[in-house]
């Protein structure tokens, strides 16, 4: 049991931090977009139009990464447990 405890905690640990790795990145992305593109706006209110779109994403983004997260660390044990299980019936086959 301790090994399948090992396990469920490493395979957490790696998809919390995949997952922070796309937010970091996602902001990143948006934010070099923006500065990019700043000069390509027709005027000052399609620019904060555009920044408020882009505020929005990645609000409602890194919001619904951060709710998958919680509810990973909720279910942990049962939702890896179920994939561990899978991989090993796979790898015996």
């Amino acid at each position: 049991m301790l090994d399948l405890n090992q396990r469920i905690e490493a395979m957490h640990k790696r998809d919390v931090a995949v997952a922070w790795a796309f937010v970091i990145g996602m902001w990143f992305s948006v934010i070099f977009v923006a500065i990019s593109t700043w000069g390509l706006a027709p005027s000052g209110a399609a620019r904060v139009a555009l920044l408020f779109a882009g505020a929005m994403i990645l609000l409602f983004n890194t919001a619904a990464i951060m709710a998958m997260l919680r509810h990973y660390r909720d279910d942990r044990d049962f939702i890896y447990g179920l994939d561990i299980r899978f991989l090993d019936e796979a790898r015996g086959r």
